[in-house]
């Protein structure tokens, strides 16, 4: 089953220009573009992978990870299959790089009554990347919001500013991959743009609760400028912003030993200098608490997915009053 596919445009020659995303590709016909899921058939965009899932588990929130919004809540996730990205560290290449994972069809009615039968408080799009797949997204999105379920979004943040909006506006909450803050890495690591990636953070701040992931690779994207330059741009929209650091293990094409969980740790006391909510990931299993940046109470223990609201009262810091970011569930 296809669902209707949207933002492109014919060109004379017969090839299709997609518009989705910054990759900006021509694609001829019977070809596809970069990310391998949208087809040019007959001078017309086909999506044959739509609503096509290859994964789906209800997660803690913090898995994905978001961890100022309904901490301790689960949500029901779906992955999808293909990527604009090409990353040759990816954590989840084996769907993102490749279409020929095992799927199955969930059409977006189906994907609500999913989250409703399991105890959702919503739908995580998430795993390999959700935005190539931006119809079914927002088919199933706008059903979801109807039933008074979130919306969560999982991205590399690679979309072009007209889908965006449309998608931002469905959307309640998103972690968004920063890989790095240097357009060298962007374009030779990835295939992406960074100012693209960084119009689409600025875009999102202030229309969704929003969070941010860097996966810190040894001699990569580890130094100290290139954390603070990511520190200094969040805090520059928004210092309430989370950034997650998280360490790296090899995948795919990176055969680069792992990161030190000292350089982790090291990291995360740069981003501090900018930001008052910076977490380590995959660092084992010290607690990632958050703490009032004014009077250092603790407002939410976590240790592992074990998250417990410990300092907390009508949305504000139990000891000093001082509101917090953090989005608990009604």
């Amino acid at each position: 089953m296809n669902g209707t596919a949207r933002f492109y445009q014919k060109q004379p020659d017969g090839r299709i220009a997609c518009t989705l995303c910054p990759n900006a590709c021509l694609i001829a016909e019977g070809k596809h573009g970069l990310c391998r899921v949208r087809f040019n058939r007959d001078t017309r965009i086909d999506i044959p992978f739509y609503g096509r899932i290859s994964a789906l588990a209800v997660d803690p929130i913090e898995k994905k990870p978001l961890y100022h919004y309904y901490p301790g809540a689960s949500i029901l996730s779906a992955g999808f299959v293909g990527c604009s990205l090409r990353c040759g560290f990816c954590q989840n290449w084996h769907i993102s790089q490749s279409t020929n994972a095992e799927t199955r069809f969930v059409s977006p009615a189906d994907m609500v009554l999913i989250a409703r039968r399991e105890g959702s408080f919503g739908i995580a799009y998430t795993y390999s990347e959700p935005l190539i797949h931006v119809e079914y997204l927002l088919e199933t999105a706008a059903l979801a919001r109807e039933a008074g379920l979130k919306n969560v979004l999982v991205s590399n943040g690679y979309i072009n500013r007209e889908p965006a909006e449309e998608v931002l506006g469905l959307v309640d909450a998103a972690n968004i991959d920063l890989k790095a803050f240097d357009p060298v890495f962007y374009r030779e690591e990835t295939g992406g743009d960074l100012e693209e990636v960084k119009r689409f953070i600025e875009q999102a701040a202030g229309k969704v609760h929003l969070e941010v992931t860097t996966l810190i690779i040894p001699t990569k994207n580890d130094s100290p400028a290139q954390i603070e330059g990511i520190a200094r741009f969040l805090a520059s929209i928004d210092p309430r912003i989370p950034l997650h650091l998280s360490r790296y293990s090899p995948q795919h094409r990176y055969i680069i030993p792992p990161t030190p969980g000292e350089t982790v740790k090291r990291l995360a006391e740069v981003a501090r200098r900018h930001l008052p909510y910076v977490y380590m990931g995959n660092v084992g299993m010290e607690e990632t608490n958050t703490a009032c940046p004014d009077c250092g109470n603790l407002l939410v223990r976590r240790r592992g997915y074990s998250t417990a609201i410990v300092g907390m009262k009508s949305s504000a810091c139990a000891r000093c009053g001082q509101a917090s970011p953090i989005v608990t569930a009604p």
